[in-house]
């Protein structure tokens, strides 16, 4: 593909805004700019996008697994590729494999297999989301409790030096078993901290958030709820302003008005943004998996353990950010921040990734009318086609 791109004939959404009778300039997999249809861009193939949507490629920060492949089970270089491969079918563009709580040998390997995975410049891999092990134990969710565990010394190490390797990584803990101190060290050095799994008290989750924690894991989802006379971590995500929220748009994590009414009360500037929590039956159809040797159910777009419990989500982001449009209401436009826009500024990357700007890399994605997903873009790349195989 040269390295100069013209799209012509599309309606662009470019994360702020919608542009008629433009054309989207890219040049060495970055965007040029939005310019009137009749511009130049010298040397630049024309693609004719007639007709269709074109707008910021999805950004998904919880991703467990895709394509029959569970990070967990394949920490690996190639469990990676299959993963990110996997969503692409469905729009996401940028994404952080994400590993749940398990022992240290398997999260020393993801480690070892996110920074392998940056330096082969995988497709759509943007880092790494390490979901625990430092949890509480009281809030675990569908995380094997024989696996949660304080954070030590070790583990900080490890962290720093993931970090340093990798340059973009998340961590969900909680205060039950992190310290303040280890909160800051982390923050320090840019990983983005978000608080989940957690029964701590809004004192407590304030209190943390002073000390660094940047985000909060999936809202409602096992955590302290919003009480009258407690408002818990879900207070403390919806009143302070910097903190930015995920939140599991499938119908099953979290009720549709509870959802309407937490995006219509967060505090600013931090928005709530969508994440799947995606297991490996997306693009698949699998009916069971397994995690940390304990079955998984998959029935009725609900994936659960055996007791029920809700483990991970049977949804792709294209599916998420249509809930967000049509069962919520939200403004085509607003959902789809809450798909790209708001997950990237989260992780600090809002000059690169969720918006189609100067500058910004090229992952877009071409839609129909009806929000189906035509073809999927990365760094001015098509890398999916509705069709093909």
């Amino acid at each position: 593909m040269t390295a100069k791109l013209k799209i012509s004939g599309a309606r662009i959404f470019d994360g702020n805004s919608f542009h008629d009778d433009a054309v989207l300039l890219i040049e060495a997999g970055q965007v040029k700019g939005i310019a009137p249809k009749s511009a130049e861009h010298d040397g630049a193939a024309t693609i004719d996008a007639s007709g269709l949507l074109l707008v910021p490629g999805f950004v998904d920060l919880q991703v467990n697994g895709g394509g029959g492949v569970l990070f967990n089970e394949q920490p690996t270089v190639e469990g990676i590729r299959q993963i990110c491969a996997a969503h692409a079918r469905f729009g996401t563009t940028a994404l952080l494999p994400t590993l749940v709580t398990d022992a240290r040998d398997v999260t020393s390997a993801a480690i070892a297999a996110g920074a392998a995975a940056k330096v082969a410049e995988v497709p759509g891999f943007l880092g790494l989301h390490l979901e625990g092990p430092h949890l509480s134990v009281a809030r675990k969710g569908a995380h094997d409790p024989s696996l949660i565990r304080a954070m030590d010394d070790d583990d900080l190490k490890e962290l720093l030096a993931c970090m340093r390797a990798i340059g973009c990584l998340m961590v969900t803990l909680a205060p039950e078993n992190v310290t303040k101190a280890q909160v800051k060290a982390l923050a320090d050095t840019g990983v983005i901290v978000s608080l989940g799994h957690s029964d701590a008290s809004f004192e407590t989750a304030c209190a943390y958030a002073q000390a660094g924690v940047r985000t909060v894991t999936h809202l409602f989802n096992a955590m302290s709820g919003l009480g009258h006379r407690e408002p818990g971590v879900v207070g403390a995500a919806l009143a302070s302003g910097p903190l930015h929220v995920s939140i599991i748009a499938d119908g099953f994590h979290v009720d549709p008005a509870v959802m309407g009414i937490a995006i219509r009360g967060k505090q600013g500037p931090g928005r709530i943004f969508l994440v799947t929590d995606a297991m490996s039956t997306i693009g698949t159809d699998l009916t069971d998996i397994c995690l940390n040797g304990r079955e998984i159910r998959r029935k009725d777009g609900r994936l659960t353990l055996a007791n029920g419990t809700l483990a991970g989500a049977d949804i792709d982001m294209l599916s998420s950010f249509r809930f967000a449009h049509e069962t919520l209401g939200l403004s085509m436009e607003e959902a789809l921040r809450m798909a790209s826009a708001y997950p990237a500024d989260a992780m600090g990357l809002s000059s690169r990734k969720g918006r189609l700007l100067p500058g910004t890399d090229a992952d877009f994605l071409l839609l129909t009318p009806e929000l189906h997903l035509q073809s999927t873009w990365i760094a001015g790349r098509e890398i999916f086609q509705a069709g093909e195989n």
